[in-house]
């Protein structure tokens, strides 16, 4: 099965970079060389073509909701985020959209796909370091994606 563990945000916004450091512990853990680990800073059409051709994507991503407590890991799938104004822009689309483009124009798109997403405490500052919460919410993170790729 060809898999794929994407680290999504971005890497200079404090808890936005969490899918980052996620990724790069999962990286170090890893048992074999048959899963494909990366990290990017993209959404919708752009994260469509970074997802083709595998069978199964898990991804990482900070996300902020108005109940969520910062450190909080949330398991998702690309339908939670359909019709979010902050998944879609007027230049690009949501996620559940873009995989649904790819399938009606014929693109192999993954079976499975699964999303981690982490609640950020804090996404606007610069910084390059995590806040305490959302730091000692990446090892379980990484347990999660070792336990999505073993299962």
């Amino acid at each position: 099965m060809k898999t794929l563990v994407l680290g999504l945000g971005n890497p200079v916004l404090t808890d936005d970079g969490v899918g980052f450091v996620v990724v790069e512990e999962v990286r170090k853990r890893l048992p074999t060389a048959d899963v494909t680990v990366s990290q990017a800073s993209v959404g919708g059409l752009s994260l469509l073509e970074l997802v083709v051709g595998y069978d199964r994507v898990v991804i990482i991503d900070a996300i902020r909701t108005a109940a969520g407590k910062p450190g909080e890991i949330h398991h998702l799938s690309p339908d939670d985020f359909r019709g979010s104004i902050r998944a879609a822009s007027t230049h690009d689309v949501d996620l559940a959209t873009a995989l649904e483009l790819g399938r009606q124009l014929g693109m192999e798109i993954p079976g499975e796909m699964v999303i981690l997403a982490i609640e950020a405490a804090d996404v606007e500052s610069f910084g390059e370091e995590l806040t305490p919460s959302v730091a000692a919410a990446v090892p379980q993170a990484v347990e999660l994606v070792l336990e999505q790729l073993a299962g």
